[in-house]
């Protein structure tokens, strides 16, 4: 396939980026068609392709070989096997669906159908986390032994994101905790590149906040003896820390590494530090289409692309969308029982 072309689902902040990198910055692809939301007519106007009456015709065009489900993830099983019967390669957002049988089902139409799905975890591609791994992978601090992740975000922020993303609040979706936690878990298993075997975890919410698992705090286990903690704050009273967005340390045998996906990424070996990266700042409110935002996003939609044309396996595939989904089940699996349990990826 010399040229992949693709249709988006979806008209929102994600819809756009996705829009923007696939008509600016992506080759060998073109932007088709876009559906779904209402802003969708006026998106497509924006970047001069069609604006198709409804998702299933979109899935209908014999000029869209691709996908991208932009929407939130209470849909994106049922539009996943429309996508898949109609022979169309599939791109999902994350979390990949709210639950891993979900997952799972889309996985199965996307193999017996043979089309290529990939997840989006863009986190993979910032500058910082791609440097941190490709520190771990030349062996600068050796073996991985623990890796330590802090996310944490004011209770304000959230309160306008219910506001403006009421589909979030759904109980049928995963909620902030699955919004943000699939982010951190595929972090966690990408640089200690082991899968993970058991999860013992609190998950509540501490604050007035109407919603459920707002915070939570896991310790994980890994088949090749690696361990990790994740300590997530979304309801943080009035100040967060600093440089903790998105913050990972990661001890290995030989040394240490020291990251913020927004921040810088510094390693540490025989008592020295060194800056490896400072990341540009990104202004997600003020400059969403920014080439420092939209860097890693394009890099997740190239991937997506080459993998259709060469006929390979994408970098981040559905079964690693589905261990994201299955460690923050575990998680409040984990929570309700007090118990330690595996994690049913």
């Amino acid at each position: 396939m010399e040229i992949v072309r693709i249709g988006i689902v979806g008209s929102g902040y994600m819809g756009r980026t996705y829009a923007e990198t696939t008509a600016r910055y992506n080759q060998h692809c073109h932007l088709t068609a876009i559906a779904g939301g209402r802003r969708a007519a006026d998106l497509a106007a924006e970047y001069g392709v069609d604006a198709t009456p409804s998702v299933e015709a979109l899935m209908e065009r014999e000029d869209v070989d691709a996908v991208i489900l932009a929407m939130p993830e209470q849909a994106r099983l049922e539009y996943a096997r429309l996508a898949a019967t109609a022979g169309k390669h599939v791109l999902s957002e994350k979390p990949m669906a709210p639950s891993v049988e979900q997952c799972t089902a889309i996985i199965d139409a996307c193999r017996d159908a043979g089309v290529t799905l990939m997840v989006c975890q863009t986190a993979r591609y910032r500058g910082t986390p791609a440097r941190a791994k490709q520190l771990i992978d030349e062996g600068r601090i050796g073996q991985v032994w623990m890796v330590r992740s802090l996310s944490t975000a004011l209770q304000e922020d959230y309160r306008i994101a219910a506001r403006d993303k009421s589909w979030i609040v759904d109980p049928a979706s995963g909620g902030f905790f699955y919004d943000q936690g699939v982010h951190n878990f595929d972090m966690l298993c990408w640089l200690t590149g082991q899968r993970p075997r058991q999860v013992f975890a609190t998950v509540t919410t501490y604050s007035e906040l109407p919603w459920p698992r707002m915070s939570a705090m896991a310790q994980i286990t890994f088949d090749g003896g690696a361990t990790a903690q994740l300590s997530v704050c979304m309801e943080m009273p009035g100040t967060t820390f600093p440089v903790s967005d998105f913050r990972f340390q990661v001890f290995g045998e030989k040394g240490v590494l020291d990251f913020d996906q927004y921040e810088h990424v510094d390693l540490g070996v025989d008592g020295r530090w060194e800056r490896i990266w400072q990341q540009p700042r990104i202004d997600y409110v003020n400059e969403p289409n920014s080439p420092v935002r939209l860097e890693a996003h394009a890099a997740v939609t190239q991937e997506f692309v080459d993998a259709i044309r060469e006929g390979r396996a994408p970098a981040v595939t559905g079964e690693d969308g589905r261990t994201a989904v299955a460690l923050c089940e575990a998680c409040i699996t984990s929570a309700d029982s007090g118990q330690a349990v595996p994690v049913q990826a």
